[in-house]
Order: C-alpha cells, then structure tokens, then sequence
C-alpha cells in the first residue's frame, strides 16, 4: 500500500504522462468507445434483418447506453479500489465475447442482451481518462485528459464511417466481428504497457464507494451542474446522430451506408478542439469555453434544420455541433477531476451516468419525433436541448470552477 501510493504522489509531483503512452490511451479509448456508436448508421439493416419497426430500432441504441451506465455505475468506481491495468485488461477480454455474441446474434433476445453487454463492458473508455488524469502532472491534465478525449471522439465519428463501409461490404455482422479481432490487438498491446497501479481510494469497501458517488455530486454545486450540461449537450448530440440516418437512407437522396459514414468524418474539428479545450481549461477558461461552445452548439440547428434543402448547410451544422460537444465535454471533465483528486474514477464514473442518460434519451425521442414530424421535429428537439444547457450554464456564472476540495472522510 505505501508503495502504490508513493508512485501515485511521484506522478502527481511530475513523473507525468509519456506521449507514447497517453497516445496508446487515445487509440484504446477511441477502439472502446466505437463500440457503442457502430449501430447509429446500420439501424435500418438491423431493423430489416429482425424485422423490427423503425419507431422501436432506437432500442438498439437505448439498450446499449443503459448497459453503459449500469458499467458507469457498478465498474468504473472501481478504478479507486483495485488496480487499474487488471481492470482495463478484463475488460477488454470481455468486450471480445460480447462483441462476438453480438456478430452471432440470431434472435432479437440475444441481439439486445449482447448489446447491452457490450455497453457495460466499453466503460473502459473511463476508466482509461480517469487513469491517464491519474498519471498526468496537474499542469498538463487537462492537455492529456483532452487528447485521450481526442481519441474518443475519433472512435465515435470513425466508427460511423467504417460501420456504413463494412456494411456496404459484408453486412452489419462484420463491422462487430472486426471490432471484436481489433479490440482483442489492443488488449494485447495495454498488457505491455499500462503500468500497475492502485489509487489511493481510501479504505472504504465496494459498497461504500457507490455510495459515496452521489454524496459527491449532491456536495458540490459545481459538479451537479457540470453532470447536468453533459445529460444536456449528450442529448443533442444523440438526437443528431441517431435520427440522421433515417433522412438520409431515404427519397430524395438514398445514400449507402459508406456515404453516411461519411458525414461523420465532417466532425473531426471535434476531436482537433479537444485538446485546446483542455489547455483552455488548464488556464482557468473553463467557464468562458462552456458559454461560447453552447452558443455554437444552438448554432448549429439553424444550419442542420436546413436538411434536406441544403446539404452544404448540413456539413456546416456537423462541424459546429460536434466542435461544442466535445469542448463541452472535455472542459467539464478537467473541471471535475480538479474539484476531488482521491475520487477520479467515481467522479468520471458518476459524471457520465448523466451522459448516458442524455444519449439514451435522445436516441429514443429522436426517432419517435422523427415518426411524428420528421426531420422539422428533430431540430426543434436538439434545439430545445442546446437552449436549456446555455441558459443553464447563465445561472453559473458566479460559481468558484477552480477551487479544488478535499475529498472528505465520508466521500471516501
């Protein structure tokens, strides 16, 4: 125990983060969190095989981000408790099976079950930021935790471009047997080079470690609020990409899945803002990012509502949306790390329980509104969502963003 926590104080003195590793970290976290996003552009070939109506297919992505918060919750705490690397390398190992059920899935059971295995399972993803924050120097933690963020948004807008081009290829069942032979590389890859290392936690059981993760959030103002932006800004985010293939895949313009794909390539100057969002953050931006990336994101529906009009003012409506996104996200995840060091995997953990429950949310109402009012309604739903997150970062101005607290003997 004295040694693991003397390696934990040497790297947050300034033993830091490699570039090496912190890339590895990216690609990792890019390859886990792809999994749950590989199922946005084949939810018609899906729904065709199981026969399953296109108002109900968004369960597809619903079961799979109520798996992600079931991990949010019961999985990544425990990044505070054992060590890191073995917990990483199981996943891994399991999200290979589940991947595979999911490839091999002839019954809508199994196909739902596997999925919201797979979802519980890619939570990996998290505990990969908390353990990178963890390694990070305090001066260059939001610069880390922005580039394995990078990675992250790389995964989810690759992933819609390489599900549409296997599917054009081989069908849907391919793009999750690939994921599954490239899932099993990287495991072998973290076994080399993730170093063993148990945070300092406390010495409070499994139990009362969940129960410390709400105490945590009801505490502090700061964090409550920061949990409420992400539920917010992960809705509209959900909302976009979850109904955009159903327009798309239809008259006038009948694109393949390939030519889908595509559209999510548009939003790498997601992934190129990340990392400055961070850096931002670390200079104590962090407050005035949040505003001027919600303002863009509303923004971006006055462009996105243009379809199928102007598919030009589409693309633009991609960039500025996925831009706010993840400036948002990465600018909440350096503040809450900041607020509590000894609790990271319980706050990244807590943190993106509200962002899966936004996911889920605007996956399921974004393709019932699209039923009801097609492609009108589900601008004004993501629109509805970007106004309320802006008006709720308004009412914060005046909070203290940067003061770190104390975890408490309680929230241990």
């Amino acid at each position: 125990m004295q040694h693991t926590s003397k390696r934990r104080i040497q790297n947050e003195k300034g033993q830091g983060l490699s570039k090496i590793t912190t890339l590895i970290f990216a690609v990792a976290a890019g390859l886990s969190v792809a999994n749950i996003y590989y199922a946005q552009p084949l939810l018609d070939s899906i729904a065709q095989d199981f026969k399953i109506s296109p108002a109900a297919v968004g369960l597809v992505v619903t079961l799979t981000q109520v798996g992600y918060a079931l991990g949010l919750i019961f999985i990544v705490p425990l990044g505070d408790l054992v060590d890191r690397r073995r917990l990483i390398i199981g996943q891994g190992v399991l999200s290979v099976v589940a991947l595979i059920a999911v490839a091999m899935a002839r019954t809508e059971a199994i196909l739902f079950a596997s999925l919201a295995a797979m979802g519980l399972l890619a939570v990996v993803v998290q505990v990969l930021v908390a353990f990178a924050a963890t390694l990070a120097t305090p001066t260059e933690r939001g610069k880390a935790v922005g580039m394995v963020t990078s990675g992250v948004v790389i995964g989810i807008l690759a992933a819609r471009f390489v599900a549409g081009m296997l599917a054009d290829l081989g069908g849907w069942r391919v793009v999750y047997l690939t994921s599954a032979i490239l899932t099993a590389m990287m495991v072998a890859l973290l076994m080399r080079v993730l170093p063993r290392q148990r945070p300092s936690g406390g010495s409070d059981g499994y139990a009362a470690t969940l129960r410390s993760i709400p105490v945590l959030f009801l505490r502090d103002r700061v964090l409550l609020v920061r949990g409420f932006l992400a539920l917010l800004i992960f809705a509209t985010f959900s909302t976009f990409w979850t109904a955009l293939v159903l327009p798309l895949s239809a008259p006038p313009f009948n694109y393949s899945h390939t030519q889908i794909g595509l559209f999510g390539l548009v939003g790498l100057a997601g992934a190129m803002a990340a990392t400055g969002a961070g850096r931002l953050a670390d200079r104590g931006l962090g407050q005035r990012v949040t505003g001027l990336s919600l303002a863009l994101l509303l923004a971006s529906w006055g462009f996105i509502a243009l379809l199928p009009k102007s598919v030009p003012a589409l693309l633009v409506g991609v960039v500025l949306l996925d831009l706010a996104v993840q400036a948002v996200h990465v600018t909440n995840q350096s503040i809450i790390f900041e607020r509590h060091p000894d609790a990271r995997s319980r706050l990244v953990g807590g943190y993106m329980v509200f962002y899966s429950i936004g996911s889920a949310i605007g996956a399921t109402a974004a393709t019932m509104i699209y039923a009801e009012a097609g492609w009108p309604g589900v601008s004004i739903l993501g629109a509805t969502f970007s106004a309320v997150a802006l008006l709720m970062w308004a009412t914060t101005l005046r909070f203290p963003i940067r003061r770190e607290i104390p975890a408490c003997a309680d929230d241990r």
